[in-house]
């Protein structure tokens, strides 16, 4: 159980952080002072800071010769012309920017300066980090370094930018592990690859079915049944249909370690022949060359984001049409659950998840509903076509509800994932 927290508050921290620094870079690139970058949220622990002064500075010396001349009368009446002459060094100084890193404690900004870089904080709750951008909440719009006073179409790229960094993270790992090697299902064109270790895995494990009496897990490998050898998805559903009603041992790969589990496949009505109730996958280690391998991670993100798309419309339309949704929707506790779960199964496989989950938070921050980043965007939109900002007090009224929505169904689906997990 700490395993698996520690593990999902580390990969929350990955995402939300890399969604964070997306916002960053682009803010810094169109010159928004960007006040403070958190990690994890307040009551904050620390934070440090550059602070920025001038001082003067020797650089060298230069002699200076003054001649004047005066009339001077003597005591007799006489007048003789007097020359005086005065030899001084003078120093060249010139002034030279000074920086001094200041670190301080709690949440006071006690080295906080208008002259300071931005503060870096590390904070108490480590589900992530957040970033301050000077006037992203409309205010200072007259001052060249805020938010506010930024064309529209530079404040949509600096909102954009966090969902951008959430694909690129995604086009990385999977990039990443093409190049070293990563399970994938072995189907469709393949070409260029280099495939190994090819398994039976089960991917899927039904409630209430002879997979989960045996005790038969996700991402275990099917390694024989009976003693025979298995090489295919296909063979395994065959022995399993011809061995209907009757018990065969199923020796698995699990971790490191080999078992095995004693099981009766059982007759589907739906399917028209026996089934233990898991899903399988045929799959390998599957590695490409460097530019193959950026190619074959890009369009495996493209395809999430389709397959990710067409499940939220089937939401959207099965409620809207009062039904049931088809896709089950997780909230935290689902989530956590899940990654431990992946976990378990190795670090090729936590990464692909960690690519999964990012590829969701960017289309989720995407969508225009109030306090999310697409939603911003929107009233970034309709003020381009009133071409008049919108009523600030509005628009953050607006944006408080949505969060608080937000937050209301976190909890609804918060309440249901303890519910199951509890009863299960």
């Amino acid at each position: 159980m700490i395993f698996t927290i520690i593990i999902f508050i580390a990969v929350l921290a990955v995402l939300v952080l890399a969604h964070e620094v997306g916002h960053f870079v682009a803010a810094r690139k169109f010159g928004c002072k960007v006040e403070e970058f958190g990690f994890g949220f307040p009551p904050r622990i620390l934070g440090w800071q550059i602070l920025k002064r001038k001082k003067l500075e020797k650089v060298g010396e230069i002699e200076t010769v003054e001649v004047s001349e005066a009339d001077l009368q003597l005591a007799d009446g006489r007048e003789v012309l007097q020359e005086v002459v005065r030899d001084e060094v003078r120093e060249i100084d010139k002034a030279v920017e000074e920086k001094e890193k200041k670190i301080f404690w709690g949440s006071k900004n006690e080295a906080f300066s208008e002259d300071g870089g931005t503060i870096y904080s590390l904070n108490w709750i480590p589900l992530g980090g957040f970033v301050k951008i000077k006037g992203e909440d409309g205010e200072n719009r007259s001052e060249p370094d805020s938010f506010g006073y930024k064309k529209i179409w530079q404040r949509a790229i600096i909102l954009a930018a966090g969902v951008a960094m959430n694909f690129f993270l995604a086009i990385a790992i999977f990039s990443g592990g093409f190049m070293v090697g990563m399970p994938q299902a072995v189907e469709g064109d393949m070409s260029g690859a280099k495939i190994a270790n090819q398994e039976t895995i089960i991917n899927l494990v039904q409630d209430k079915t002879p997979a989960t009496e045996a005790g038969i897990q996700l991402g275990d490998g099917v390694i024989s049944v009976n003693g025979e050898a298995i090489k295919t998805v296909e063979q395994l559903q065959n022995l399993m249909n011809t061995n209907t009603g009757k018990e065969v041992a199923v020796e698995l790969k699990r971790g490191g370690e080999n078992l095995t589990v004693k099981i009766t496949p059982r007759y589907s009505d739906e399917l028209k022949r026996g089934v233990i109730g898991v899903g399988l996958v045929q799959t390998g280690t599957v590695s490409y060359p460097w530019h193959l391998a950026i190619y074959r991670g890009t369009v495996m993100t493209g395809s999430l984001v389709k397959e990710i798309l067409w499940a939220f419309g089937g939401i959207f339309r099965d409620l809207f049409m009062g039904h049931k949704p088809a896709v089950d929707v997780s909230g935290p506790v689902g989530i956590a659950v899940m990654t431990g779960q992946v976990a378990a199964m190795g670090w090729v496989y936590l990464l692909q998840f960690i690519a999964l989950l990012s590829v969701n938070l960017a289309i989720i921050n995407f969508l225009p509903f109030p306090a999310l980043d697409g939603g911003r965007i929107l009233f970034l939109i309709i003020e381009a076509i009133r071409r008049r900002p919108i009523n600030q007090k509005i628009e953050n009224a607006v944006h408080n509800i949505g969060f608080a929505l937000l937050m209301i169904l976190v909890l609804l689906v918060t309440y249901r994932d303890v519910v199951h997990f509890v009863t299960k």
